[in-house]
Formats: C-alpha cells, sequence, structure tokens
C-alpha cells in the first residue's frame, strides 16, 4: 500500500478568476463532491441578497468584465472555485497538512479549514468584497527580481525611494514572491507608478477595480466588518492555517474570537505577507508536496520565488525550479493545469 504524501495547500486571491477560468466551477466540481451541497446554498444566500448565485455567475454565456470582475461576484466565484478543487483533492494520496493564501485567498482558506462553515461563509466572502471594494485608493504591481528570479536591487531601491517619498500615503499591501503589490491614495498610486521604470512592457501594472487593499486605508472597512459580523461565524480551524503574517493557528485549538479579530482587522488593513507564509509553512510543516488551488494558475511563480529566497530543497534559480518540475510527480501542483490536475483528483 502506497504512503500517503504529504501536502501544504495554498490558494489564490483577487483577480484570479478571469475570461479563460470562465465555467471552471461547472467543470471542475463532482456529482458526488462535499462541495455540491454547498454551492447549494451558496445561490439560496446570494439570491436571498438579490445578487446573481455563483452558479449563474459561472454558467454565463460569455465573461463580462462590468458583472464577473465586480468584487462581490468575483470574491464568491475565487471562493466557490477554490473550495470546489478543495473537495476534488484525493485524500487516499493526499494527507493535507496545512492550508494557507494569497490575499482574498485567507477567506478560502478559512473556508477549507472548516473555520467559515455553510452559507455563513458565503454572506463573509461578500459582505467583505463589499466593504473592501467601497474603500479609497488603488493598488499596483512592480517586480523585484531579475529575469532568472534573483534579487533585483536597483528595483528594491527605486521601490524603497517612493514608499519614502509618499510615506502616509503609499504601503507595501502584498509581498508576493518577486512582486511587490503597492497600495495607497489614487494621487499616490499615479504619482509612484509614473516614477518607477517600466519593465517587462507591463510593469508597473495597475490592477483593474481594486482598492488600496492591505494598508491603513482599509482602516474604516475592518472597523466595519468588526462590527458587523459576529464571532459566531467563525469556528476552530480543523486543519493548520498560517496567515498574512507567517503565524501558524493549530487545528482544533486556535481560538475563534482571535481568528476573528485578525482576519476582520489586522488582515485588512495591514501588509499580507504572502512570501512569509509560505516560507514559514514549508519550514514547519515540511510538506512532500505543494497543492496550489484554482481557480487559474497564477501562483506558481510566487510560491516558486518565495522558496527560491530561502534556497528551499537546494532552489536558487528560475532554471533551478523548472528542472525540478519536470519531475514525474512535480513538488508544486497546480489545480489549475490539467496535467498536474490528474496527479491530484481521484481518477
Amino acid at each position: 500500500m502506497n504512503q500517503k504524501k504529504t501536502a501544504l495547500v495554498v490558494c489564490p486571491g483577487r483577480g484570479s478568476y478571469n475570461r479563460p477560468e470562465l465555467g471552471y466551477i461547472k467543470q471542475h466540481k463532482a456529482v458526488d463532491s462535499p462541495f455540491v451541497p454547498q454551492l447549494a446554498g451558496f445561490d439560496v444566500l446570494r439570491a436571498e441578497l438579490n445578487l446573481p448565485t455563483v452558479t449563474a455567475l459561472d454558467s454565463a454565456s460569455q465573461f463580462s468584465n462590468a458583472v464577473h470582475v465586480k468584487a462581490e461576484n468575483a470574491a464568491a466565484l475565487i471562493f466557490s472555485a477554490g473550495l470546489a478543487d478543495f473537495a476534488q483533492i484525493n485524500r487516499d494520496t493526499f494527507d493535507i497538512v496545512a492550508v494557507t493564501g494569497n490575499s482574498m485567498g485567507w477567506y478560502t482558506a478559512l473556508g477549507c479549514a472548516g473555520v467559515w462553515q455553510g452559507p455563513d461563509s458565503m454572506q463573509l466572502v461578500t459582505g467583505m468584497a463589499q466593504l473592501t471594494a467601497s474603500a479609497a485608493g488603488a493598488q499596483f504591481i512592480y517586480p523585484l527580481l531579475t529575469s532568472d528570479w534573483q534579487p533585483d536591487l536597483d528595483k528594491h531601491s527605486l521601490l524603497a525611494e517612493q514608499l519614502y517619498l509618499h510615506q502616509g500615503a503609499l504601503f507595501m499591501s502584498i509581498a508576493y514572491g518577486g512582486y511587490a503589490v503597492l497600495a495607497g491614495t489614487q494621487s499616490a498610486v499615479q504619482q509612484a507608478m509614473k516614477a518607477l521604470p517600466p519593465c517587462d512592457d507591463k510593469f508597473p501594472l495597475l490592477l483593474p477595480g481594486h482598492a488600496a487593499f492591505h494598508s491603513p486605508l482599509m482602516q474604516p472597512a475592518a472597523d466595519q466588518a468588526l462590527a458587523r459580523f459576529s464571532e459566531s461565524l467563525f469556528a476552530a480551524p480543523q486543519l493548520p492555517l498560517v496567515d498574512g503574517r507567517g503565524i501558524v493557528w493549530p487545528a482544533f485549538v486556535a481560538q475563534p474570537a482571535a481568528l476573528k479579530a485578525y482576519t476582520l482587522g489586522q488582515q485588512v488593513y495591514d501588509t499580507f505577507h504572502f512570501s512569509r507564509a509560505v516560507q514559514v509553512a514549508v519550514k514547519e510543516f515540511a510538506p512532500d508536496h505543494i497543492i496550489l488551488l484554482g481557480p487559474g494558475s497564477g501562483l506558481g511563480g510566487a510560491v516558486a520565488q518565495s522558496l527560491i529566497a530561502i534556497n528551499w530543497q537546494g532552489l536558487t534559480s528560475k532554471q533551478d525550479f523548472s528542472t525540478a518540475q519536470q519531475a514525474a510527480m512535480p513538488y508544486v501542483l497546480s489545480m489549475g493545469m490539467p496535467e498536474q490536475r490528474q496527479l491530484i483528483t481521484k481518477a
């Protein structure tokens, strides 16, 4: 009998459900999946809120930026797609030892670990999307690595200069592998994007429809969320979680009150250290594999860059990672990639 492989599960954040992902949930939810009744509950709750159901959004004949990218719809799709994928992981092959996520992926991680349960979880996801999207500011992304995923000291210096020049108006929002996501006031973001030298034909890249997530400009949204949502909507996790500070929340003993305070408070208005979360998770749990949930397959680069930064398993460059991924059972497995998905799910 083959011994199970241990796995760290990583959940993607905002911007991961796009035109190519339309129909992702319908395509990947098995008829006998425990996610099916969950989805039905989500649809009922969304209908009660006079919002389009997850099923209707995912089954639309065509992708609409006006509809699918709208915060409360995008969040519902990303959360649901992640849970659908999580339910498809073959537990006869993999023993899930911990869960983490990037930015909004923390909410999916809470759903996977059982902290958020039933239709209430969709109420939280939808409500938080509405509260944070209506907040001030903007967000943009800028790379900090060379083409072989080594630190580019010039770019680090230029970015530090912009943060210094716009103190109190521009903030490090997400440390995302080899990328910095910055958030701030509209004015500070525009000025910083003009000042930073263009690279790779697309950076600095403004993230459309994004407010100043994970920055002090989100404090009012956090205050509203803490007042609006009850501690009873949180439960102790059934799996260990690693949050956006790199803090481990142990299974069964982590307190719902503390999870609420972090999730609706600091997580909303403080920097989300995704790279640190991945690094702490692999050091703490030493998983045989890292499983990246969908929708999409955009997490792979940032996860790999986070591992290279600590020379995990001898990885020192993009080429090292690419070579290691040629194995019959790659270390990093993405459910958004069909050839890797079949290694993760039941036949």
